[in-house]
């Protein structure tokens, strides 16, 4: 593999699906110009923060000695065709595909972000959203929600990329509108050439009605949108790889993430909204309450303890769990993604501290609740 790296003519390479032990959540590579020098340049991404770094050409092999070991997925993108290689149990295993990368690269270290959906692409449900003209470019007025929308889409595609099936399964919760579902269902159906089934759940019949209208016009065949509550309803219960749920608003949140652990969904997304329950329980009773006793800093730190608790009761699940980021705060006050990752069997170490700390503030949390009735 890393031999036919270096003879490997490269616009990019991604080393994602991290290891235990990697320093950083993924890596992007690119080869640049720096005072008339060959670099190659490394982007490495851990959490919210961006490291850079130059490297000689002539010591790229050395770099990626000390970084390939860490990393299951490598992407290496060529003009005209990309090549991915899946590391696991010993093994590699290699794929081709082709891709419309051109050869008039831009090797300057002062060039504008590569983004996952690039202006010029044909992406109804951006022109639909207003985000592109007609022609497909990007309208200077909704830069940023082009970028939040290809923050999304990286987010998904650095867990789910790499699933090597025949077809991809997501469930959407409180889907709404959908333009982020059928986005998602284009970059997997058309991008990435894969067999992908959505579904999207949402409780209001007319929004439902106009998104199947909307994935008909569009052509999208496997994505279809249902009318259903999560808390109550029979939904689809065949294998299921992904659950989104995005602003499902308070315990409707909590009832997405108990139907993933039931139908032990490997990988879930989840940008909670509207967590109402702990704040209207809460009462003082510990070290926490100068914390609430001013309404604002009250409603605030129980929205944060409540996705505190998802987070530990998905690890106990046996999640490998990260929050992140999802948006900055000046775009939207609801910006913080529960990503999760099943890794493991369950294990519930963090149950006895969330049940000291509902003993000690008398609040209830509607997943806990799920989780120990099941238990």
């Amino acid at each position: 593999m890393k031999n036919e790296i270096l003879n490997t003519r490269f616009v990019k390479i991604t080393l994602s699906s991290p290891k235990n032990g990697a320093q950083y959540d993924k890596i992007s590579i690119r080869p640049v110009i720096l005072k008339g020098q060959d670099y190659i340049q490394a982007e490495r991404f851990k959490e919210s923060k961006v490291f850079h770094l130059n490297v000689e050409k002539t010591e790229f092999g050395n770099f990626l000695d000390e970084t390939l070991p860490f990393y299951t997925q490598i992407c290496v993108f060529t003009v005209g065709k990309t090549i991915t290689f899946f590391v696991g149990k010993g093994k590699i295993k290699r794929s081709e595909s082709k891709n419309d990368l051109k050869g008039d690269v831009n090797l300057s270290n002062n060039r504008e972000k590569e983004y996952i959906l690039k202006e010029g692409e044909n992406i109804p449900a951006l022109v639909d959203l207003g985000v592109f003209t007609q022609e497909f470019k990007v309208v200077k007025s909704k830069y940023d929600k082009y970028k939040q929308i290809n923050r999304f889409v990286e987010l998904i595609d650095d867990e789910c990329g790499k699933i090597e099936k025949d077809q991809i399964t997501i469930l959407d919760f409180g889907c709404g509108k959908s333009y982020l579902t059928f986005i998602v269902y284009y970059y997997f159906s058309i991008v990435k050439g894969k067999n992908v089934k959505i579904i999207g759940y949402d409780l209001k019949k007319d929004v439902v009605l106009n998104c199947n209208k909307i994935a008909k016009k569009y052509g999208y065949k496997n994505l279809e949108f249902v009318v259903a509550d999560v808390k109550k309803d029979v939904l689809y219960d065949k294998e299921i790889d992904v659950v989104i749920s995005l602003h499902a608003c308070d315990t409707a949140t909590d009832y997405a993430l108990y139907y993933a652990l039931e139908k032990g969904v490997k990988n879930i997304f989840s940008v909670p909204c509207c967590q109402h329950e702990i704040n209207l329980s809460i009462k003082k009773g510990g070290e926490m309450d100068a914390l609430l006793k001013y309404g604002i800093i009250k409603e605030r730190v129980s929205a944060l303890l409540t996705d505190a608790i998802r987070a530990m009761i998905l690890e106990d699940m046996g999640y490998k769990v990260d929050v992140i980021e999802f948006v900055d705060l000046a775009h939207s006050p609801k910006n913080l993604m529960i990503r999760a990752k099943k890794v493991r069997g369950e294990k519930r170490v963090n149950a006895p501290e969330i049940e000291k700390l509902q003993k000690a503030y008398g609040f209830t949390q509607t997943l806990f609740s799920l989780v120990n009735k099941k238990g």
